[in-house]
């Protein structure tokens, strides 16, 4: 099959392939060199990107790619959370937190490597995950997103009175702090393949085809109840991988982090990028947290003109709410909408077939 130039699609394969090369050699390079030259605070904002654009990435597996709509995020993130703390603390560390009762005899002398303690905070969020979906998605629409927070909000309340396992509402403190720039961003590289291989596959065509019309998908052999329970518990590992990595990089965590508002931040990652499009969630992820870090000036004391005005705690929240609602009345689609990233954009071409993450835009 030709290109409306001549070029044959194994040509135009050839060619994105050398430039995906090219682009992510660039990327790597900068990062060494961000790791050479920027302060803590900064690399610890470019961090945060790429876990939250794991996070939407999932989230919109979740709700963007399958259409099932979702408040209980943060859950799965605590989960993540813990677990990865709980299998890196060393036992001397564990001996000494636990100050309200006693840590579990069978937690204390558990301890593995930091990448088997995110690959089980993955697995152990998407097992729960699977245990909600199985009652919860039988529910649909506005159901559906009250049950998940429900459960949301379930997770941290245990979370906070099961002291023996969890240290209660002390938290976890001096996890070792293993995320780091080149953590961070493999395991952003690992879940975007992982992602684009996933929804160009007919596994992806399936998912779409739930999202569109449930009822068609149906009438055409599709076991829709399965296909969601897979995608939701999917979308649940990313939620535990993230809630590991942001972890071990404040390397203090407690309930009181995994309210509701986190699952909101995710929401608006989505939103803003577009739901159903892995592009998106990476553009959403750049342009949340750089806002939400860029706008806590206003909540500081400013002199304008002799004039004191004084910090505000939350207006950044005010703001950057405001600023959401002006997308969405705008460009409810989002920024990237339905589209996905192509090559073909710098070189004016159009090749068939769908884009990854929905229909040809």
């Amino acid at each position: 099959m030709s290109g409306p130039d001549g070029t044959s699609e194994k040509n135009i394969k050839t060619r994105d392939g050398i430039l995906t090369a090219v682009a992510a050699a660039l990327f790597a390079a900068a990062l060494w060199w961000a790791t050479k030259n920027l302060d803590g605070y900064k690399l610890r904002i470019i961090n945060l990107i790429a876990i939250n654009a794991i996070l939407g990435l999932s989230l919109n597996l979740i709700y963007g790619m399958t259409g099932m709509f979702s408040l209980g995020h943060a859950g799965f993130m605590a989960i993540g959370a813990y677990v990865s703390a709980l299998l890196i603390l060393t036992p001397e560390q564990k001996t000494m937190m636990w100050i309200l009762e006693p840590i579990a005899p069978w937690l204390l002398g558990l301890h593995t490597s930091f990448v088997v303690s995110l690959l089980a905070a993955g697995l152990i969020a998407a097992f729960f995950g699977w245990l909600v979906a199985l009652p919860v998605l039988r529910l649909g629409g506005d159901y559906l997103g009250i049950a998940t927070l429900g459960f949301s909000e379930i997770i941290r309340i245990f979370i906070t009175n099961l002291t023996p396992i969890t240290n209660g509402s002390l938290g976890l403190k001096g996890i070792p702090a293993h995320t780091d720039i080149w953590m961070s961003y493999g395991c952003l590289a690992v879940v975007l393949v992982c992602m684009v291989r996933l929804m160009k596959g007919n596994f992806g065509n399936v998912l779409r085809a739930v999202r569109d019309d449930e009822i068609a998908a149906q009438t055409m052999g599709i076991d829709t109840f399965r296909t969601r329970v897979l995608a939701f518990s999917l979308g649940c590992f990313g939620g535990g991988l993230g809630g590991a990595l942001m972890g071990n990089l404040i390397t203090t965590i407690d309930p009181k982090m995994f309210m509701i508002t986190q699952t909101y931040n995710l929401l608006m990652i989505v939103v803003v990028g577009g739901l159903g499009s892995i592009t998106g969630s990476i553009v959403g992820a750049v342009v949340v947290t750089t806002m939400l870090e860029w706008l806590r000036f206003v909540e500081n004391p400013v002199s304008i003109g002799g004039i004191d005005i004084p910090g505000i705690p939350g207006m950044r929240m005010v703001i950057f709410s405001l600023l959401l609602i002006i997308v969405i009345i705008f460009r409810r689609e989002g920024i990237m909408g339905m589209r996905e990233f192509s090559w073909n954009w710098f070189f004016h071409e159009r090749t068939p077939g769908k884009t990854v993450g929905g229909g040809p835009r």
